[in-house]
Formats: C-alpha cells, sequence, structure tokens
C-alpha cells in the first residue's frame, strides 16, 4: 500500500525521529560517537551492495583519525567525509554549527533555465493553481505544467481545475526539472488521475535486519483510479520532463510514471533518492538521517542513482541563448505527431 511510503517519508524531517535510542552508558566521547554512528549505518543502511562500498574498509580508513581530545569541528568533518563516501542525498550529519550533505546539484548540469521557462513559455498571464505554473502551448494543443517542489500539498480541487482547464488539448508537459521533492502523498494524488486502472508502481523494502540483504517483504505501491465522478481524470499523452536535479519524491515520481501507460520521461537522469531516510540522537547529541529502504520498479530494476528517461535530451546552449526550451520543443513535437 502507499499509506506505507507516506510513513516512511514522514520520517525524513530528524524531529522526533527517536527509532533509535541512546543507551544511558554510552559516552559522548569522539570515540563513542564514531563508533556509534558507524555501527548503525553498517545495520541500517539500504544501499552498501548497489553502491558497492565496502563500509569494514571505510572503517579502517577513518577509525584511527579520531581520538578523544580532537574538536568538535575536527570530529564533524571526519563523520561528514565518512558519510560523503556513500554519495547519498538522503544521508546527512546535522550538528548545531554544520550540516553535512551530498551536493545533489553537482550531480550533473541542469537542464532548466528558468528565465527561458518564463519569459518564453509560460509568459505574463501564466497561471497558479496551487504549487503549480501552468499555461497553453502549441496554438492551445499542449498544457504545459511546471511543477518546481512535491513540497506542498496537491489537493483535488487543483488537479480537477488544471485538467478541466486543458481537457480538449492533445497532452500536458509536466516540467519536474530541478523538483527537489517533498511530500509523497502527492505522487499517488497526481498519477491517479493518468490511469484508467490500477497499476502497480513499484515495491519498496524496508532495511530490517544488520545483514547487507536484511529486508522486510516487498510494499507494493501502485496508482488507482479515484472512483468519484466528480474526480476528473486525464487519459491523453503526459510527458515528464527530469534532470539530475530531480530528486527524492520527484524521482519517485519519474519511476512510478515508467509503469503508466501514456506518460512518457525526457530529460536528464533524475538525480536519485529512492530510499527513505531515518535516523537518531548521536551520543554528542548531534542527529543523523541514513536511507533505510530501497524501491525496486515493477521489474525488480533499483535505480537509486537516478531513474534513465526514456529519451535522454540536454539542454541545447545555442537555442537556450535564443530563447529557446528543446526540452519543451522535443515535448511538444512528440505530443503532436
Amino acid at each position: 500500500m502507499h499509506k506505507y511510503l507516506y510513513l516512511l517519508f514522514s520520517v525524513i524531517l530528524l524531529s522526533g525521529c527517536d527509532w533509535l535510542l541512546l543507551r544511558d552508558e554510552t559516552p559522548a566521547t569522539p570515540t563513542a560517537t564514531f563508533e556509534y554512528l558507524w555501527q548503525r549505518c553498517h545495520e541500517q543502511y539500504a544501499f552498501f551492495e548497489y553502491k558497492q562500498v565496502n563500509w569494514q574498509e571505510v572503517y579502517h580508513r577513518y577509525a584511527p583519525l579520531v581520538h578523544d581530545d580532537m574538536s568538535q569541528d575536527s570530529l564533524f568533518s571526519v563523520l561528514f567525509d565518512m558519510l560523503l563516501e556513500l554519495r547519498d542525498g538522503h544521508v546527512n550529519l546535522i550538528s548545531p554549527f554544520n550540516i553535512s550533505r551530498f551536493e545533489i546539484g553537482l550531480l550533473g548540469p541542469q537542464q532548466i533555465d528558468e528565465r527561458v521557462v518564463l519569459e518564453n513559455y509560460l509568459g505574463r498571464d501564466y497561471y497558479i493553481t496551487g504549487p503549480f505554473r501552468h499555461t497553453f502551448l502549441a496554438a492551445d494543443s499542449v498544457g504545459y505544467i511546471r511543477y518546481s517542489s512535491f513540497s506542498n500539498t496537491v489537493s483535488d480541487f487543483d488537479l480537477n481545475f488544471i485538467i478541466g482547464r486543458y481537457w480538449r488539448t492533445q497532452g500536458l508537459i509536466l516540467d519536474l526539472r530541478q523538483n527537489g521533492g517533498g511530500n509523497a502523498e502527492n505522487i499517488f494524488t497526481i498519477l491517479n488521475r493518468f490511469t484508467s486502472q490500477k497499476v502497480l508502481l513499484y515495491q519498496s523494502y524496508l532495511k530490517n535486519g544488520p545483514g547487507a540483504e536484511d529486508f522486510s517483504p516487498p510494499q507494493p505501491a501502485y496508482a488507482v483510479p479515484p472512483d468519484s465522478k466528480d474526480l476528473l481524470r486525464y487519459s491523453r499523452k503526459v510527458i515528464v520532463l527530469t534532470d539530475r536535479g530531480t530528486f527524492s519524491a520527484a524521482s519517485f515520481f519519474a519511476l512510478a510514471s515508467k509503469a503508466i501507460p501514456r506518460m512518457q520521461i525526457m530529460g536528464d537522469t533524475t538525480g536519485g533518492g529512492l530510499g527513505i531516510p531515518n535516523g537518531g540522537q548521536l551520543p554528542n547529541g548531534w542527529t543523523y538521517r541514513i536511507s533505510i529502504s530501497r524501491t525496486l520498479s515493477p521489474e525488480g530494476a533499483n535505480y537509486e542513482n537516478g531513474v534513465p528517461p526514456d529519451l535522454y535530451l540536454s539542454l541545447d546552449q545555442q537555442a537556450r541563448s535564443r530563447g529557446v526550451d528543446n526540452l519543451i520543443e522535443a515535448a511538444i513535437q512528440e505530443i503532436l505527431k
């Protein structure tokens, strides 16, 4: 059930992440803090084998760098570098003075110029409906919808208005480039409107033991068309635009789109982030989060490092200099052909 995914995504925020409890006797020394973080990752991180990371070898390289008379800043630097070995945008260490992170934005170039999109595609009279900015393109034959963040909730009213407005178009362009994710519930709220039958989108597995392959049974996620006639559905082609900045919930959306007929992904591989993060508190009071689940396509493929598009396209810089977004133009051609 996709409610399982909602519950997992709800733990992305570290506030209240107390499922990993410290023992009272654990000292707050740098050595104890290092050992504790390494062990939690060893037992609960979901992608060592997929990412080909030898966590024991990582321990032998970083443990000698930690000693109990080192400063907190120096300790943070060592732990930062250790976690960076995972190359995972859902892995963080949070202290009062710094936050460790793997910069998803450096995975590849942005395949969008927001100024070009605003000036030459959305224009001055575009609509803002909930988290969407949208307008007509190609002589009103195509609906263009810019969706830059999953952070805000998508309502039934939002989707009814948009589907009603573009009801007579030949297809929609849903632009998720540089969408860093957010509310996972929106995945299903939107995709349920693009299918006429129940469709298996993917399956998630929760890490539930210290072994590399200790995972829970699969938890399937489905798109299910709404029962109510008051909830409009769109039955024509939908092109989803992605790039390396399409991450987390937006990457889940791209993966799910592959399973739905009449949906196609164009652009670059997403930034991945198909593991759900959770964590807890270290002995010295810092908090952390790591990816504790994995998600596979219905065929069993693991796209944690990025969901590939159906058609690879890069932003043409010469076209961009003329105010043209060649990804949007290609999507229009695909819809109208």
